[in-house]
């Protein structure tokens, strides 16, 4: 038991001595997995800051009777992306029509799919980050390991990517067709009658 004990301390030594012999070395970067890891890094900066950075604007024109004008209200939404809190404002006033469009929101909540997405986007840029600076400070941890590549690097981002692909591709209209009625169940107030 004791010797069990000594042979882990070693372990952890020599583990200890190799990791705070940081030595940088761009050469990992050359060969394909340095590579990809660098396009999945900047791939997972556009995938978050295009959700999470997304503004948006839905524009309706109405057209009153009574003074025969048009005048534009405005609903203003972004990430992440509750349209049933997103209320129409009337230029300059919320009142259009004699009709106070305040009242009146988009209709949906996606705050979750968007949630995740971003949510999913940070956790790839972290683990892009820390598999580069293994790959590029570590390179001689990284080599002596047999099982370090294949188990936290390999089957991880496997998994992370995968995931990924899951999400994109349950989100477009391959996976489920829309179905505009069942949306308007999910919150919004129709429009007033007349309009």
């Amino acid at each position: 038991m004791a010797s069990n004990i000594y042979l882990v301390r070693q372990r952890i030594s020599r583990l200890g001595q190799r990791m705070s012999s940081f030595q940088l070395n761009l050469n990992p970067l050359k060969e394909p997995l340095g590579f990809i890891k660098v396009l999945e890094w900047i791939a997972s900066i556009f995938a978050f800051a295009t959700c999470g950075g997304f503004k948006g604007k839905t524009e309706i024109q109405v057209t009153c009777s009574k003074p025969n004008e048009t005048k534009t209200i405005t609903a203003a939404f972004g990430y992440p992306f509750r349209l049933n809190e997103a209320s129409f404002q009337g230029y300059p006033h919320a009142n259009v029509c004699d009709e106070n469009w305040n009242n009146y929101v988009l209709i949906g909540d996606y705050s979750s799919s968007a949630q995740f997405y971003v949510t999913f986007a940070v956790f790839v840029f972290l683990y892009c980050l820390a598999a580069l600076l293994l790959y590029v400070g570590y390179t001689n941890l990284y080599r002596d390991s047999r099982k370090l590549p294949m188990i936290i690097f390999g089957f991880l981002n496997m998994i992370l990517w995968g995931g990924n692909a899951w999400f994109v591709y349950k989100e477009t209209s391959l996976h489920s067709p829309s179905n505009t009625s069942a949306s308007h169940s999910q919150g919004g107030i129709p429009p007033p009658s007349g309009i």
